[in-house]
């Protein structure tokens, strides 16, 4: 089926402006993207895949991408989740199904334990853990892959390589795919992933905001239906993927030899999972 020009636009929200982007036509779904202060366009060109009879809405988050904040904004999660709440009566959606993915994923749970009543259905990729003890063995495990001696090498290699002086786009791109590798199964596959840039501030502002955070029993106070995909090689740990579905009751799709990006290294289970699971509804 081919799918209707991506259009785009800017919201006023709550003080901020943020960056809009609409692909495809028929029942509603809105992508949260990862970071904090990442932007959608990582997500490109595998999320659109799922725009078949229904409409993806892609936003940049406040303090990310095509939606930037001055100093003085607040950037912590509850000014987040007030930004998909004012969006969503800007939209006039009574409720919202949520696509989220890694940070974003958390970023639905946490709009879903404040508005549980606005929202249908829960699809969370690759989810950043909901509670502070499994983000910390997140942060090791992925410390642990960036340093192997293989990555150091590959490192050292670049750095004495004159790429940088020879061909500045080419040194940017390796730097980003080393910077990244550690989320892959398949490191190589990095190559594929849309080089993405994370705004400091808003990363460190949101971690801080959450503090020593756990989500798990709001969620288990839930009742929406929800689908969780992780991937069985993914640095986030399985086992918190796995505690995450059982709070909400959900379906757990792992996906073998498949890192934190399946739309990347897993596509055709990416696509053919979600679809079974997002509404989908020819336009009128």
């Amino acid at each position: 089926m081919a799918v209707d020009p991506a259009a785009e636009t800017t919201r006023p929200i709550n003080g901020v402006t943020l960056f809009e982007r609409r692909i495809g036509r028929g029942s509603p779904v809105v992508v949260l993207h990862g970071g904090p202060g990442a932007h959608h366009d990582y997500l490109l060109p595998g999320f659109d895949a799922l725009a078949n009879h229904r409409t993806l809405i892609y936003y940049d988050q406040r303090g990310g991408g095509r939606s930037p904040v001055s100093r003085e904004a607040d950037v912590g999660w509850r000014a987040h989740v007030a930004d998909l709440e004012g969006l969503r009566a800007q939209w006039g959606l009574p409720s919202l199904t949520l696509l989220g993915y890694s940070w974003g994923g958390l970023l639905a749970l946490l709009y879903a334990s404040e508005h549980p009543q606005r929202v249908d259905r829960l699809g969370l990729i690759s989810p950043a853990p909901a509670w502070r003890s499994a983000r910390d063995a997140f942060e090791q495990r992925f410390a642990a892959r960036t340093l192997t001696p293989q990555r150091q090498a590959a490192r050292r290699e670049l750095l004495e390589s004159g790429l940088r002086d020879r061909d500045p786009a080419a040194h940017a791109q390796r730097l980003f795919e080393l910077a990244v590798a550690g989320y892959f199964h398949d490191p190589a596959r990095a190559r594929a992933l849309t080089p993405f840039r994370i705004t400091e501030r808003t990363r460190a502002g949101v971690w801080e905001s959450l503090g020593d955070f756990d989500l798990r029993p709001a969620l288990r106070r839930l009742d929406i239906p929800s689908l969780v995909l992780h991937g069985d090689d993914d640095p986030i740990p399985l086992e918190s993927a796995r505690e995450l579905a059982q709070c909400l009751r959900a379906e757990l799709v792992v996906i073998p030899e498949c890192g934190h990006v399946p739309y990347v290294e897993a596509f055709d289970t990416f696509v053919r999972r979600l679809d079974g699971f997002l509404p989908s509804a020819a336009p009128r």
